[in-house]
């Protein structure tokens, strides 16, 4: 066999191993009732859970307390369940964060009663959004 061959394959190999690895880190989207149990058990992995932001009857957001130093907050979440949680954040509040139409947090229960999220991804609503366009005749 080449010299070339058997580096070609060592890379392959190495490459190989990357894919495996960096799988076991891949995470899935579990509910809040899911994150607390596997709190619980012992496991402080971060989680990612998706869900709305809590907003009233009037597209108001529920629950938005932002702390005094204005570098952290807490925030009502309904997950894809329909269960409600609060969540603390170490950070300000993102831009048009009460805008967003989906929240995922990414952190951990760090207590029974309150998730600690170490970051925070928004879907904010598309300016590109279709609308209606009526076509000119000519």
């Amino acid at each position: 066999m080449k010299k070339g061959h058997i580096i070609g394959l060592g890379i392959i190999g190495v490459a190989i191993m990357i894919i495996i690895t960096s799988i076991g880190d891949a995470s899935t989207y579990e509910s809040f009732s899911t994150a607390k149990i596997l709190a619980t058990n012992g496991n402080d992995n971060a989680i990612h859970v998706v869900g709305e932001l809590k907003k009233s009857e009037y597209g108001q957001v529920v629950g938005l307390e932002v702390h005094e130093d204005k570098t952290s907050f807490t925030f009502l979440m309904v997950d894809n369940n329909g269960d409600e949680q609060q969540v603390y954040y170490n950070e300000p509040v993102p831009a048009d964060f009460a805008r967003s139409e989906q929240v995922v947090v990414i952190g951990s229960f760090r207590n029974e009663e309150l998730f600690v999220a170490d970051k925070i991804l928004m879907k904010c609503p598309s300016k590109y959004q279709e609308t209606d366009v009526k076509s000119a005749s000519l």
